[in-house]
Parts: C-alpha cells; structure tokens; sequence
C-alpha cells in the first residue's frame, strides 16, 4: 500500500498531497488541512512496536508524542510535528514532563508497552522486552550482553576488550547506586529523537519504550547531545530528584546505547564502549 493509501485508509479522510521525504518516510496532506507523517518500517513488528511504544508514552500525558492513527502493514501513520528552534523554557518542560513520564512507572524492568510485541527495536536493531525484578541483573542479562555477543560474533568487539565489559556486568550489583522502581522509559532519547516543535513545546518520537531505569534516559541524552539539557535537568530535578551520585552512574548507563550502536554502525562504537566501561571501573 502506498503512503498515500494507507494514510486515507487510517485517517478516514481524503487526500489531497504526498510527497516523499526519504525512502522511508513522506508527508500526506488531507482535505480537513491536515499534514499526516507516514514511516515505512522495516516490517510489521517494528511498526507494532513503536506504535505501541507512542501510545504508552502519550498515556502517561506528560510529554508531547505525535498522535498515532495506526499502521498498515510496515507503514505506520502519525500526526506530523512541525518544526521550531529549541529554547530553554521548551527545554526546562521537557524535563519536567520526562519526569512525570518515569514517574509513570512499568510493571517491571524489560514491561513490553501494553499490545507491543516481546520482540521490538532499538532503531534498527532486536530489542528483546523480558522481564526482571532487579535492575543490574535484567539490565546485564538483557540489554548489554546480547550486543555485546552479537559485536564479538561480527569481529567489532575482540575476546579481550569483550571481557573487560563482562567484568563491568558482574559489578553493577555494587555500582548501580540506590535500588529504583521500574520507570515508564523513551528508551530511545537521543536528540534526533527529540523535537522543538512550532508550538512552542517538544515532542518525542520513534520510542524503544519500555520499562527501565530512568537514568537511562537521562544517559542518553548526555551520550548524544541535547540543546539546553541543564535546563533539561533542571526541570527534572525540579518535579523527581535524582538519587545522589547519578552523574557518576552515566557511563553504566550509556553501555547499551553504546553497544547498540557498535552493532550497528561498527568499530568507533565499540572503542568508545570499551573506554566507558574501563573509566566505570575505576570508580
């Protein structure tokens, strides 16, 4: 089905324009002067996963996430955001909505969101949602070590350097810092993620949402870059104070992005990987 097609079909309405903005995504105009985005994903769970992942995020009501019509097939339909420029007072909400948004909790570490698939995505890489009761162990178990194993299997990771990240995982236990419950996680929050809208306020899009730690959220957003993250900060400690010694804790944090990305776009990852793992255990 066309993005066209599948956007008349979701929506209900007619259409009046599509123009492609990539080979994955294009923008549909409708008869009522809407603008619809429509992102063709690698296939029908992703587009389920993410989906999924947008409504829960968009029921905690506490941040901005594009309305989501449905999906067809691969094709996945959602309001679009139009863009603005970033700005601190759009920064210092966006804090605070994150905060309500972890504040909004998950059943458990690894909570799939309600109709979301076990099996979903981080960008374009297997995300497994299995659920655990205690953080470093899940955390361990099933968001470092899987890519960890699959960068040794594709020769991005050597045995030696893999194991100095393993070492890492079997002293989270006792570097993890106080025990947190499960936070309601974007899980994919990086700044391209992120959008300063028109309007004024920022919109979250293209989740790997799930239950997590909250400060892996926030690790993201430091590992990546996000305009105005102290007033970010400042915004979320205003509405849920983070637990002494969070910034030190970034790095164990960023250890799944990390790897997620050296699976993904190789080697400088992986480098980068290694040298945040060795900097945590010298703490």
């Amino acid at each position: 089905m066309s993005p066209g097609a599948a956007a008349g079909r979701l929506t209900g309405r007619a259409v009046t324009d599509e123009r492609s903005l990539s080979g994955t995504q294009a923008e549909v105009d409708l008869d009522d002067g809407r603008t619809v985005m429509v992102k063709r994903t690698d296939g029908l769970e992703e587009a389920r996963a993410e989906a999924a992942g947008l409504r829960w995020l968009a029921e905690a009501g506490t941040v901005r996430v594009p309305t989501v019509y449905g999906q067809d097939g691969p094709l996945l339909v959602t309001d679009l955001v139009a863009r603005g420029r970033p700005s601190r007072e759009a920064a210092l909400e966006l804090g605070r909505g994150l905060a309500g948004l972890h504040l909004a909790g998950a059943p458990a570490f690894g909570s799939a969101p309600p109709g979301g698939p076990r099996q979903a995505y981080i960008g374009r890489a297997p995300m497994r949602n299995v659920e655990g009761t205690d953080w470093p162990a899940w955390y361990a178990e099933h968001r470092v070590l899987p890519y960890l194993r699959r960068a040794v299997d594709d020769d991005t990771i050597t045995l030696p350097e893999a194991e100095v990240i393993e070492r890492l995982c079997t002293r989270l236990p006792g570097l993890a810092g106080p025990t947190e419950p499960p936070a309601r996680l974007h899980g994919d929050l990086w700044n391209g993620n992120v959008l300063w809208g028109a309007d004024g306020h920022v919109w979250l899009i293209d989740p790997a949402a799930h239950g997590g730690h909250r400060e892996t959220d926030l690790a993201m957003l430091h590992l990546f870059g996000c305009p105005h993250l102290d007033e970010v900060l400042r915004g979320y400690e205003s509405v849920a104070p983070l637990a002494d010694g969070w910034a030190d804790r970034i790095g164990l944090h960023q250890m799944f992005p990390l790897l997620v990305h050296a699976v993904l776009f190789g080697r400088g990852y992986a480098e980068q990987a290694l040298s945040t793992a060795k900097a945590a255990l010298e703490r």
